[in-house]
C-alpha cells in the first residue's frame, strides 16, 4: 500500500518547513500526531505514517486509517507554537474534512486542541461521524477523561508509557525472564516517565536514564521516585537532586551499560545498522515511534536479541481516544488503563508466540499480522 496523500510546506515568517501523510483513510477519516523537531525529514513522516496505520489495525480500530505530521523547527523556541499554528492553518482543508491531528514529539496535545478552538475549528471529524451521537458523547467523554488523573498523572500522559510497560513486561515473561530485571530507559518526556514509573511498580530495576542533557546510571537501581517527582520541563532530569553515587555520563551512553531491557523512548533510528553491535539488552522494547532502524534489524536477529514493535507496545494513546470517542469502553480512567493493558498483552503474547514456535524475528511477524489493509475514499 502506498500513502494516499503527501503535502509539503513552507513556513512564510521563518525557514520552519514541514509536511503531512495520510497513509490510508478508513470510512473516510485518519489521524496522528504533529511532531516538531529540527531533524525531521520527509521520509521520516512518510514512515511514521505508516506505522500509524499499522498502530490502527493493531488497535483493532477499524474507523480511522494512519496519517502523520513533521515539522522541521526546534520546539524549544519561543516561537515554536505560533509556527504551529500556522502549519494547522495551511493544513486545516484536511482537517476539516475529518483528518484527526494531535501531539507528538516536540508538541503538547493542549497546544494543539487550544489552536483549534482560537480556530473555531472544533475537533476534527468527517461529516457522518458530526452527526452519529454516540460519537458526540464519545468526543464529551474524551475532553472530560483528558483532566482525570491516574496514578498521580493526567490521563493522557500516561496512557501510552503504560502501554510500554506492559508490552515490555509481557515480552519478558514469554521469554521466560527472572523478576527484577534490569531496564535502560533512553527520553524522559511523558512516554518514557510513565514508562519508568509503571516498570517501577512492576518491580523492575531501573539502572539508567537518559534525557537530552545526560545519562544517568546506577547498576543498584536508580531513585525513580525521587527522579520523577524531580523533573524538570520538556522531559529533563534535575541534576542537582542525583543521588552522589550514580554516574552520570554524556546522553549518548545508554547503549554502553549492559541491561536486560532496553527501551527507547525518544528519535527514530537512534538503534541503526552503525551502532546495533553495540546493544547489550536481551529484549528491546520500543516507545518510541520508528526507533530502531531497518539496518538494524537483521543484527539483533542474529544475536537473539528479541524485540517489541513501536506499533504493538506505544498504542496506548491510540487505543484511548479510539475506544472513548465510538463507545467501546464505559469511559473511566480505570477501564481506559485496563483495556490498554490487555490489548498490549494479547499483541505481544500472540507475536512471541508464533516466534518461539518458528525461529522467526517479533517485528516481520507483526508486520504481516497488522498489516493495514483499508483505503477508503474521503467523504465529499
Amino acid at each position: 500500500m502506498r500513502p494516499y496523500i503527501l503535502i509539503e510546506w513552507n513556513d512564510t515568517k521563518t525557514d520552519a518547513k514541514g509536511w503531512l501523510c495520510v497513509f490510508n483513510l478508513a470510512k473516510g477519516y485518519s489521524g496522528g500526531g504533529i511532531r516538531m523537531h529540527p531533524t525531521v525529514t520527509r521520509e521520516e513522516v512518510i514512515r511514521l505514517a505508516e506505522a500509524m496505520a499499522y498502530k490502527r489495525k493493531a488497535c483493532e480500530n477499524t474507523w480511522q486509517g494512519g496519517a502523520k505530521a513533521g515539522i522541521v523547527y526546534d520546539y524549544k523556541a519561543p516561537d515554536a507554537v505560533d509556527v504551529l499554528k500556522r502549519f494547522i492553518i495551511a493544513m486545516r482543508p484536511y482537517i476539516d474534512a475529518g483528518l484527526a491531528m494531535g501531539s507528538d514529539l516536540g508538541t503538547k496535545y493542549e497546544d494543539v486542541y487550544r489552536i483549534f478552538d482560537e480556530l473555531g475549528m472544533g475537533r476534527p471529524m468527517t461529516k457522518s461521524m458530526r452527526n452519529n451521537p454516540i460519537i458526540a458523547k464519545g468526543q464529551e467523554n474524551v475532553r472530560k477523561l483528558l483532566q482525570s488523573h491516574y496514578d498521580g498523572f493526567l490521563l493522557n500522559d500516561l496512557t501510552t508509557g503504560y502501554g510500554v510497560a506492559v508490552s515490555g513486561d509481557e515480552a519478558w515473561k514469554q521469554m521466560g525472564g527472572e523478576p527484577g530485571a534490569s531496564v535502560v530507559i533512553q527520553g524522559f518526556g511523558c512516554v518514557g516517565l510513565s514508562c519508568t514509573h509503571r516498570l517501577h511498580k512492576l518491580g523492575y530495576k531501573i539502572v539508567g536514564i537518559a534525557d537530552a542533557n545526560c545519562f544517568v546510571y546506577c547498576k543498584d537501581g536508580l531513585d525513580v521516585e525521587s527522579l520523577i517527582a524531580n523533573v524538570l520541563p520538556r522531559g529533563e532530569m534535575d541534576q542537582s537532586k542525583f543521588d552522589p553515587s550514580w554516574e552520570v555520563m554524556p546522553n549518548s551512553a545508554w547503549m554502553d551499560v549492559p541491561c536486560d531491557i532496553l527501551v527507547p523512548v525518544a528519535l527514530e533510528d537512534v538503534i541503526n545498522g552503525s551502532n546495533v553491535d553495540k546493544v547489550k539488552a536481551k529484549l528491546i522494547c520500543e516507545g518510541a515511534n520508528i526507533p530502531v532502524a531497518a539496518s538494524a534489524d537483521p543484527g539483533l536477529h542474529e544475536r537473539g536479541i528479541q524485540i517489541v514493535p513501536d506499533f504493538i507496545a506505544n498504542l496506548g494513546a491510540v487505543r484511548f481516544f479510539y475506544t472513548i470517542t465510538f463507545g467501546v469502553i464505559e469511559p473511566t480512567a480505570e477501564n481506559v488503563i485496563h483495556d490498554i493493558d490487555a490489548l498490549c498483552r494479547r499483541n505481544v503474547a500472540k507475536i512471541f508466540e508464533i516466534s518461539k514456535a518458528t525461529g522467526r524475528y517479533q517485528r516481520d511477524i507483526a508486520l504481516e499480522i497488522f498489516e493495514p489493509d483499508t483505503q477508503d475514499e474521503p467523504e465529499c
